[in-house]
């Protein structure tokens, strides 16, 4: 995914000379092709990613449009405070690219663990949130928001070989990808994880459960309005999201659910507990905490018998 995000920056710069791209000494085998087309909108400002974001709204001051790489962690919370107190306060366009959130980063350990930054952005009201799910909706989502007028959180995952079956790149700001027609069940998804969510819709789908598939790739604004009118169709939902489970999608959800006094059940799988210190692969961590497709199926099938705890 984050091949597709350097792919369409290029394009992009190609017709606007305002974009510029800034490291946090990272991107090594993946920024290249924007380095080597736009040496001089290139700027490598070392491991100082709260001057990187410092520096970024500088340029958006100036009027420029800079996008700032970096692992997800870092990227939403070593400049947290220049995001909110420059970005968002003063409406700056720049545009903030955290890579890998979630589990992507798994053998780093829980320093690298991208767990928390949907939840911080979404408490900043004038930031534009965006979670794609793959490769092709990544492409989608940049080309169709890199211009908007204040600032962008692009939570992007590392991995461009997964592919979501039926999104087929599709990406509207605003606007949840409802896959499926399934009355069953309604799955919610964000971000890289949705592969495994797809995973689980097919295993359901073998042991005759339909589900309803949505995608949520943007989180600010809030898609309230859609999210309540799919909601109202199901009496159970279950939210999938590589993130803690307080703040993000879940959070989200349980909010329409709630101001809305919907009679639906909302189940939200995610990382819970305190941080430890068990580290290890990103197939790994998903299944610990319940992520991957074999335990979201299992999930789903004892939502729906009654036995879930």
């Amino acid at each position: 995914m984050r091949g597709a995000f350097v792919r369409g920056l290029v394009d992009i710069a190609r017709e606007d000379e305002r974009v510029v791209l800034l490291t946090a000494d990272l991107g090594f085998m993946a920024l290249e092709p924007f380095a080597e087309a736009y040496p001089e909108r290139f700027l490598n400002v070392g491991v100082a990613e709260q001057d990187m974001v410092g520096v970024a709204c500088g340029l958006a001051e100036a009027g420029f449009l800079p996008f700032c790489y970096s692992i997800a962690t870092f990227a939403s919370m070593r400049g947290y405070e220049f995001i909110r107190s420059a970005a968002v306060l003063h409406r700056l366009p720049i545009r903030v690219v955290g890579v890998g959130g979630g589990f992507e980063y798994g053998p780093a350990g829980a320093s690298h663990h991208g767990l928390e930054d949907i939840g911080l952005m979404r408490l900043q009201p004038q930031i534009c949130l965006i979670a794609p799910a793959d490769y092709s909706q990544t492409l989608s989502a940049v080309k169709a928001t890199w211009d908007l007028p204040g600032p962008v959180y692009y939570r992007i995952g590392k991995d461009d070989r997964r592919k979501v079956p039926g999104l087929d790149g599709h990406f509207e700001l605003g606007k949840p990808d409802v896959l499926g027609d399934g009355a069953d069940l309604l799955l919610l998804s964000t971000g890289a994880v949705s592969v495994e969510a797809a995973g689980a819709v097919q295993k359901l789908a073998a042991k005759g459960v339909r589900t309803t598939l949505a995608i949520v790739s943007t989180l600010n604004p809030s898609p309230g309005a859609d999210l309540l009118a799919l909601l109202g169709d199901f009496p159970v939902a279950i939210t999938v999201e590589a993130h803690r489970v307080s703040g993000g999608l879940g959070s989200l959800v349980c909010e329409v659910i709630a101001e809305n006094r919907l009679r639906c059940q909302a189940v939200r799988v995610g990382v819970s507990g305190p941080p430890t210190a068990v580290t290890g692969s990103e197939a790994y961590l998903l299944r610990r905490h319940g992520l991957d497709r074999d335990s979201l199926t299992t999930t789903a099938l004892n939502v729906l018998a009654g036995t879930y705890a």
